[in-house]
């Protein structure tokens, strides 16, 4: 196993080094770099004029990863991902593959002071950038309606009108503070079938966080930007562990691969259209049977690839 330090276990290593194809002499993004897991093996395998921007916006992430990308060809840029495209174009660089994981960082889920885990107490933060509103903002002003909405939209949790109210009604009363506080009225808002199954926390502070930090849209906005900053020949590379940016993932590949968009009851194709990129592989990967004994972690990861054909 290569090195991977303690801030970070970066998820499926050896499987995004094969995806990416890294080659000596490329130019690389890693638009989440957290602590330089992923980023410093890409930075060792530049041994010929290759060069890496590794970004983040969670400035503990920037620390850490400037720490293990010392002496590296590589470059730090404080910047949320979606600010890929201008840290590129301003170089004068297009890349040979580009890196999203999109999980959260071991050190944000164990970082008593972040407020991300719901297995112990700490104030409700949820911020990676540690930048605007907090989890703890969220959950104290809005409208029981949205936020039953965001819990069932971005948790895909069946319970969030039940859950909501449960905020609502102990808000009425007090603010909500803390991650184990929140915890509790979760669990009081849910079946106790649910309690007994797993635990019952998960989907809402999935939804929340994904709400703090406006994920769905930061991953919108980055894909295209992503593809389109890539040479022909370049790949982008995704990490994804939840249904929906998953999901969000595997259309915008599906989008770029397409071919022919001639209507079906035309005899021959007369659009000329051209596929801009195919998979790398046909199906998502997921964790090895060895990672996961060490990683637990990486149990909900998809690895999806694609491989840019020509120039837009």
């Amino acid at each position: 196993m290569a090195d991977i330090g303690v801030y970070h276990v970066p998820v499926m290593l050896h499987e995004v080094l094969d995806d990416l194809a890294v080659r000596p002499d490329g130019i690389y993004l890693d638009g989440t770099a957290g602590g330089g897991g992923h980023s410093s093996a890409i930075a060792k395998l530049l041994t010929q004029g290759g060069r890496l921007i590794a970004m983040d916006q969670d400035p503990d992430a920037i620390a850490e990863a400037g720490r293990r990308l010392a002496g590296l060809p590589a470059e730090l840029v404080h910047a949320n991902f979606t600010e890929m495209g201008r840290v590129l174009t301003e170089r004068g660089l297009k890349a040979d593959g580009i890196l999203l994981d999109l999980g959260v960082s071991s050190h944000e889920l164990d970082e008593d002071t972040r407020g991300f885990s719901y297995h112990r107490d700490a104030p409700l933060d949820m911020r990676m950038s540690q930048e605007g509103r907090t989890a703890a903002d969220l959950v104290n002003t809005l409208p029981e309606a949205e936020l039953s909405r965001i819990i069932f939209q971005y948790g895909e949790e069946k319970f969030a009108r039940q859950i909501a109210s449960q905020i609502a009604a102990a808000r009425a009363i007090k603010p909500v503070e803390t991650t184990l506080e929140l915890a509790e009225l979760i669990k009081k808002a849910v079946p106790a079938k649910a309690r007994r199954d797993k635990n019952p926390c998960k989907k809402t502070f999935q939804a929340i966080r994904i709400a703090v930090n406006d994920e769905l849209n930061c991953l919108s906005s980055a894909l295209d930007t992503a593809f389109a900053s890539l040479k022909p020949g370049g790949r982008l590379v995704i990490l994804t562990f939840h249904s929906l940016e998953d999901r969000m993932v595997k259309q915008a590949f599906a989008k770029w691969s397409k071919g022919c968009i001639c209507p079906p009851e035309f005899p021959v194709c007369v659009c000329g259209h051209k596929p801009a990129g195919k998979p790398v592989h046909r199906k998502p990967l997921t964790a090895s049977a060895e990672e996961l004994a060490v990683n637990p972690r990486s149990r909900s990861a998809k690895l999806r690839a694609i491989e840019k054909l020509t120039e837009e």
